[in-house]
């Protein structure tokens, strides 16, 4: 989707305010969406349509920091970068800084501008920023706030007890990668050409566009030390949402993609464990069948089965004595939620149990007086992968160097492939858990519920 500077929509237009009306689903039916607005520089009615909006975003408690791309440094004018707005934890500001990966870290390209990033003119706050698959292997800008200018700072969420929830709204084309997100990925993975500054990976939370897991729908990654899991080279704690996010084409007319508006989002609850990934105001149950086969979730399950064998006492078939004991998968079997009769033997039960996050096919033996005795075997035959079982906390990074940037539109990785062709049209991140009903209401700006056609 590459715009002329013809094509795009002049910044002295009236704000639209009439577009795309419509009611989300059958809990929210009173609940009017927020349409698309244009652009209008410091036209009143742009900027009340846009208050209207950022007003919907602040209400909702734990706002850290909402990208509108209408807040910029000073005015709006487009030299200036942007700026954050803040909530109600810190009402610090976050300045979006342009940066080339590839300059950082293979001392290759150009530097990043603000020049680089193209406005679409209209968004769900009123702009948006564009992200291109990069033209060659030396030009990867991102937009970033540096490390030195978030840590410790209310934008830092990690460690012990925090929670969150990260939100995006994007018109989507392609791409399988990030999104957004405090989510470094390090430089020392063996891929492509080997950078000339390599650094490990300094993880913490980050939304993608699906992954080969769901390529389309959204992965929202989380991870406990900043680095790999489960004995894998890459990070692999992931919840993934079915949903399919509503895609443009590449000559999509500014005008023609108001109906396209997605608002994506990942939520961390961490007293509840788990990390959930939303599609436009949903979070759909996944189970990911066999997942020993996977090829995302085949960590886990081997994460979870050493676990399971480490348990026994003496050395088992298939155990790996040396699988680190702090990345066994080990999520809640205390009681099955449902249990299932596969095949019973006057000796012996088969049975289907399912768990909060996990399926189970256990074997036991029918003792004399009919009681069952502990298993004999237990196989993981399901996952669940939304909502995602995450037993730890986010990683806390201990000082600036140990510590990642917050990007949006690019992670920093080893392999200078492409990523996501998109046009971002805000971000918003809180230090809590949201709601479904929070995430409804979010994904009320820009028209991007769930709408009944």
């Amino acid at each position: 989707m590459d715009f002329t500077a013809g094509t795009l929509i002049s910044l002295s237009v009236t704000c639209v305010l009439s577009i795309c009306t419509g009611h989300i689903g059958a809990e929210e039916t009173e609940k009017q969406v927020l349409p698309p607005i244009q652009f209008a520089g410091d036209d009143a009615r742009f900027t009340a349509a846009n208050q209207e909006r950022v007003d919907l975003v602040k209400q909702i408690p734990g706002l850290v920091a909402l990208w509108d791309f209408v807040e910029r440094r000073d005015s709006w004018q487009t030299h200036n970068p942007f700026v954050s707005i803040p909530g109600e934890s810190g009402e610090r500001t976050y300045e979006l800084e342009p940066r080339n990966i590839s300059l950082d870290y293979w001392h290759q390209g150009p530097e990043a501008t603000l020049a680089d990033f193209e406005l679409f003119g209209r968004g769900p706050f009123g702009q948006a920023v564009r992200f291109s698959t990069p033209s060659s292997d030396e030009d990867l800008p991102v937009l970033s706030v540096p490390r030195k200018h978030l840590h410790g700072s209310p934008l830092d969420i990690k460690g012990k007890g925090k929670s969150v929830t990260l939100v995006v709204w994007l018109l989507y084309e392609r791409g399988n990668h990030a999104i957004a997100g405090m989510w470094h990925e390090g430089t020392v993975t063996p891929k492509g050409e080997p950078p000339v500054v390599q650094v490990p990976g300094k993880r913490q939370f980050g939304l993608f566009a699906g992954l080969q897991a769901n390529k389309g729908g959204i992965g929202a990654h989380i991870s406990e030390n900043g680095g790999a899991s489960f004995g894998d080279i890459y990070a692999r704690h992931l919840a993934s949402a079915p949903t399919k996010m509503k895609q443009i084409k590449p000559d999509t007319k500014p005008a023609d993609s108001d109906l396209y508006w997605n608002a994506v989002g990942m939520v961390f609850h961490n007293e509840e464990n788990r990390v959930t990934a939303y599609v436009n105001g949903l979070a759909e149950d996944v189970w990911v069948e066999n997942p020993k086969e996977s090829r995302f979730f085949q960590h886990a399950y081997r994460a979870w089965q050493q676990g399971q064998l480490a348990a026994i006492d003496g050395v088992q078939p298939g155990e790996d004595v040396n699988y680190p004991k702090n990345q066994f998968y080990s999520p809640p079997e205390d009681e099955p939620l449902e249990t299932k009769m596969i095949e019973q033997t006057s000796d012996r039960v088969v049975r289907l149990e399912t768990y909060p996050f996990t399926k189970v096919e256990a074997t036991y033996q029918v003792q004399p007086d009919g009681a069952l005795a502990k298993p004999l075997k237990r196989e993981l035959v399901a996952l669940k992968s939304n909502p995602y079982y995450f037993g730890s906390d986010i990683y806390a990074p201990k000082s600036i160097e140990q510590g990642g940037p917050f990007t949006i539109g690019r992670v920093i990785h080893s392999n200078r492939h492409a990523t996501l062709s998109a046009w971002i049209g805000g971000v918003a991140v809180f230090d809590r858990a949201l709601s479904d009903d929070e995430m409804k209401r979010l994904a009320t700006i820009g028209n991007c519920s769930v709408v009944d056609q």
